[in-house]
């Protein structure tokens, strides 16, 4: 039997919050291939909002512009 993780009742889903304050950012084309691959692994034609924020949180902070 797999054990599935639960969240708390004050946590809410990812795509119900409000993005994070700070500068937008765009994922880089070797960061979009790695969130592609998480999601075939999982048996996904294209990745989701969670494979995209799983490698953004890899992703070094973006610059801000002057």
């Amino acid at each position: 039997m797999a054990k599935t993780r639960t969240r708390t009742s004050t946590a809410k889903a990812p795509w119900k919050r409000a993005r994070p304050a700070g500068a937008k950012k765009t994922l880089t084309p070797a960061r979009k291939a790695a969130a592609k691959a998480a999601a075939h692994k999982a048996g996904r034609r294209y990745p989701n909002l969670i494979d995209n924020m799983r490698e953004a949180a890899k992703q070094a902070p973006a610059k801000k512009k002057r």
